[in-house]
């Protein structure tokens, strides 16, 4: 019986493949718990009058880049690495623009590069990664180097 869900295997990637995933929309009990779970008490994320006080007008409550990648992260698990995603290597991240409750983003994945390692059954793919808003606007860029299982032999 084949079992549905399951990631995408290394050897099955090629370079130049896109895809995009789900969309999710960041709520605020989204930001207040992971402000909380990781200590980022920070003014810009808790006081909603942060613009008040010369911090510059944020137009609502913005939500820690860290979270907006996180939450995109675990989309790419979800759809593409169940069971085959076996190490986040390297990232390289740039944030572009700010994210806040209510808005809805998903990411559009390139595959750069792809080979097989030394040891047989696992490959390393390069991924780029573009978090994009509700407005088609680019909040997030990272590429990420990860070690990838194989498809199973026999």
């Amino acid at each position: 019986m084949k079992t549905l869900g399951l990631g995408l295997y290394w050897d099955n990637l090629e370079v130049g493949e896109q895809f995009k995933t789900l969309n999710r929309t960041v709520t605020e009990p989204d930001i207040v718990n992971f402000i909380g779970v990781t200590g980022m008490v920070e003014t810009l994320f808790t006081d909603l009058t942060f613009g008040d006080h010369g911090g510059g007008p944020m137009g609502g409550r913005v939500a820690p880049a860290a979270l907006v990648y996180t939450l995109i992260e675990g989309l790419l698990v979800q759809s593409t690495m169940q069971t085959t995603g076996l190490a986040l290597l390297e990232i390289e991240k740039r944030v572009l623009g700010p994210v806040f409750a209510g808005d809805t983003i998903h990411a559009e994945v390139e595959v750069l590069t792809v080979r097989p390692t030394s040891k047989g059954g696992r490959g390393i793919v390069t991924t780029m990664n573009n978090v994009i808003n509700q407005d088609g606007a680019k909040v997030i860029e990272y590429r990420a180097v990860r070690m990838m299982a194989g498809r199973p032999v026999g």
